[in-house]
C-alpha cells in the first residue's frame, strides 16, 4: 500500500476527477487527497446540462457527482473556486490562484475541455451563449424558456451532439431554432454522410431549420441585444439568443507551462498519456476530456497506432478511476472502446467504436432505418468492425463491443439480418 503520509492532488472537479478521488478510498489509500476545482460547485456530470436538467426534467441537485457532505466524511480536501496557475514538476508543486502552494507525490490532471469561441464581430452581446458549466446550463434553461414563450427565435452554431440536444431541448419548449453547419450534414465528422442525413430528418420533423455548407459571420445587435446572425454566403437569419456548440478545446495550458507532452493541436490535442494514464512525467497521470491515449482497436488498423481524445461522460467515468488505481502502484491497461449516448426527442442511441470519415469502407444497417429502430455497422475495408451506432435498439452496447475488439472479419448480410445474434458472430 502506498505511504499513508503521501499527498494525492486532482486538478479538476469533473466527473473524472470525482471518481479519481473516490477510488482512492475505495482502494484503501489512506493519505492526503486533494481535490483543486476552478468552480465554485462541487463535482457534478455535464450529460443533463444538455438533457433532462436543460429540459427541466431533472431537478439541479441531481446533477453532482456526490453529495456535498461525502467529501468530509470521505476526507477529500476541496479547494473550490480556486484554479490552479502553475505547476513545477522538479519540485512536485501546484500553485493556486491565490498563491496557496500545494506539493504533491502523485498529481491527477483532469481539467477538461472548454468551448471554442466564435470568432466573428458580435460575440460580446448579451444573448451570446456557450455550454459547459452548471452555471451555463442554468442560464439556458431560462433562455429557452423565454423564448417558447414569446415565440423567439435561437440559433445555434454548429450542429453536433451538444447543438442538436439543445435544439431539441428549444423545440421542446417551442422556442424556434436554426442551425448553421458549415459540414453537408449534422454530426458528420461522427457518423459521416451516411447517417447524418438521419438527423437532419429527424430535426426538421420537429421544426428545426437548418442552413448547411455556411459559416456565422457576424451577430448582429442592438443596445447590446442580438437581432440576427450573418453567415458567408450572404444570408441572414433572424435571433434573439445564439448558442456557439463548435467543439471544446483541452484545457493543456496547465501541462503544457509545466512542459508535459502535448498531442498537436491538428490531431485533436489534449496531453499525451500511455495505457496506464501516466503523462510524459511519471509522476504525473491525465484522465478524462484532457487526456489523448492509445487507441485500443483489434487487428491492423489504419487507426492502430492513434492517440484519441474522447470527450464524452463515460470515458471520464472510468478514466478516473483508472487513473487513480495506477497512482497507487497497481497495474492498469486502459483499454476502454470510445462509448456515448444522446437523447433527442423520443430518438436515443448510443454508440461505441471510432470511425472517421476516411477510416471505414462502408456502413450496413440492421433493422427498420425509416423507424429509427436500428443498429448501424461501420465497417473497414478488411471487414473488421469499427464502430456500432444502436437506435432505440437496447442491449446490445456489450456484443457491438465484443466485435469490435475481437476483430474478426465480418460480412455485410450477417451484419444485416435480424436474425443473426450478435453474439452468434463472435469468434
Amino acid at each position: 500500500m502506498v505511504d499513508a503520509h503521501q499527498t494525492f492532488v486532482i486538478v479538476g472537479g469533473g466527473l473524472a476527477g470525482a471518481k479519481a478521488a473516490e477510488t482512492l478510498r475505495s482502494e484503501g489509500f489512506t493519505g492526503r487527497v486533494i481535490l483543486i476545482c476552478d468552480e465554485r460547485d462541487h463535482p457534478y456530470e455535464r450529460p443533463p446540462l444538455s438533457k433532462g436538467y436543460l429540459l427541466g426534467k431533472e431537478e439541479r441537485d441531481s446533477v453532482f457527482v456526490h453529495e456535498p457532505a461525502w467529501y468530509a466524511q470521505a476526507q477529500i480536501e476541496l479547494h473550490l473556486g480556486q484554479p490552479a496557475v502553475h505547476l513545477d514538476p522538479e519540485a512536485k508543486t501546484v500553485r493556486l490562484g491565490d498563491g496557496t502552494l500545494i506539493v504533491y507525490d502523485r498529481l491527477l490532471l483532469a481539467t477538461g475541455a472548454e468551448p471554442r469561441r466564435l470568432d466573428v464581430p458580435g460575440t460580446g452581446l448579451a444573448g451570446v451563449h456557450h455550454l459547459r458549466r452548471l452555471a451555463h446550463a442554468e442560464r439556458l434553461r431560462g433562455v429557452l424558456a423565454s423564448l417558447g414563450r414569446d415565440n423567439g427565435h435561437l440559433v445555434i452554431a454548429g450542429a453536433g451532439w451538444i447543438g442538436l440536444e439543445v435544439a431539441a431541448a428549444a423545440r421542446t419548449y417551442g422556442a424556434e431554432v436554426t442551425i448553421v453547419e458549415a459540414a453537408p450534414t449534422p454530426l458528420h465528422g461522427v457518423l459521416g454522410p451516411e447517417l447524418g442525413g438521419l438527423f437532419a430528418d429527424l430535426h426538421r420533423e420537429h421544426g428545426v431549420r437548418f442552413h448547411f455548407g455556411a459559416r456565422l459571420t457576424e451577430i448582429v445587435g442592438q443596445d447590446g441585444m442580438v437581432l440576427a446572425v450573418r453567415t458567408d454566403d450572404g444570408e441572414e437569419h433572424p435571433a434573439h439568443d445564439v448558442l456557439a456548440a463548435i467543439g471544446a478545446a483541452p484545457r493543456t495550458a496547465l501541462a503544457d507551462q509545466a512542459g508535459l507532452d502535448l498531442v498537436d493541436r491538428a490531431a485533436g490535442g489534449g496531453i499525451a498519456v500511455d495505457s496506464a494514464l501516466r503523462t510524459s512525467d511519471p509522476y504525473i497521470y491525465a484522465a478524462g476530456d484532457v487526456a489523448a491515449a492509445p487507441l485500443s482497436l483489434s487487428g491492423s488498423t489504419p487507426l492502430q497506432d492513434t492517440r484519441l481524445r474522447v470527450e464524452h461522460w463515460a470515458n471520464a467515468l472510468n478514466g478516473g478511476p483508472a487513473a487513480a488505481r495506477a497512482m497507487l502502484g497497481q497495474d492498469v491497461s486502459y483499454d476502454r472502446i470510445p462509448y456515448f449516448f444522446s437523447d433527442q426527442y423520443d430518438v436515443g442511441m448510443e454508440y461505441s467504436g471510432y470511425a472517421p470519415p476516411g477510416s471505414y469502407a462502408q456502413v450496413v444497417c440492421r433493422g427498420d432505418v425509416a423507424k429509427r429502430e436500428f443498429i448501424a455497422f461501420w465497417l473497414g475495408a478488411d471487414g473488421r468492425l469499427l464502430a456500432g451506432m444502436n437506435v432505440n435498439v437496447w442491449d446490445v452496447v456489450e456484443p457491438i463491443q465484443q466485435l469490435i475488439r475481437s476483430g474478426a472479419p465480418l460480412t455485410p448480410g450477417a451484419l444485416a439480418d435480424p436474425e443473426v445474434p450478435l453474439a452468434a458472430l463472435l469468434p
